[in-house]
């Protein structure tokens, strides 16, 4: 089966009911998404499908319908998506595991809310979790973000 992964297209041989969190990572060398709880609870493994945030931990591959973006085809080091940017900015990270699904989460969260309240921004981010408790600094990098990606 084909598979479209930050804009490149890989031929694999995988069962279709591998998830994709697997594929990614064991088939492709693609080390961004992060294997945390393995059933979607905690978000490490957030990536987007077809622009929407998923977790590919419990995603069949097989049933992957669009392109996938991971963490490493968000932005690249030259040109930060706008929520990457602010994660700098805001020294965001601490130990960083869970860092990119975070930041996927959020990217897709601000592709459609473009002015977020605190309280859409704890709800939105509130099923990724962080064993460090950034969610303070979460929060400002996505106002930091909004304002960037509405040209502020």
């Amino acid at each position: 089966m084909q598979l479209t992964v930050n804009k490149k297209t890989h031929e694999i041989d995988v069962e279709p009911e591998m998830p994709l969190l697997w594929v990614l990572r064991d088939e492709l060398g693609i080390t961004g998404p992060k294997f945390g709880c393995g059933v979607g609870f905690c978000g490490a493994c957030t990536v987007h499908v077809g622009g929407v945030a998923m977790r590919s931990c419990s995603v069949p591959v097989g049933s992957v319908k669009g392109l996938v973006t991971t963490i490493e085809g968000l932005g690249n080091p030259k040109a930060l998506h706008a929520v990457q940017a602010a994660w700098v900015e805001h020294q965001v990270a601490q130990c960083g595991y869970c860092q990119s699904g975070q930041i996927m989460t959020a990217a897709a969260f601000l592709s459609s809310v473009r002015n977020p309240t605190d309280q859409q921004i704890d709800d939105a981010m509130s099923a990724n979790l962080c064993r460090c408790g950034t969610y303070p600094r979460i929060r400002l990098a996505l106002k930091t973000a909004a304002q960037k990606l509405k040209g502020g």
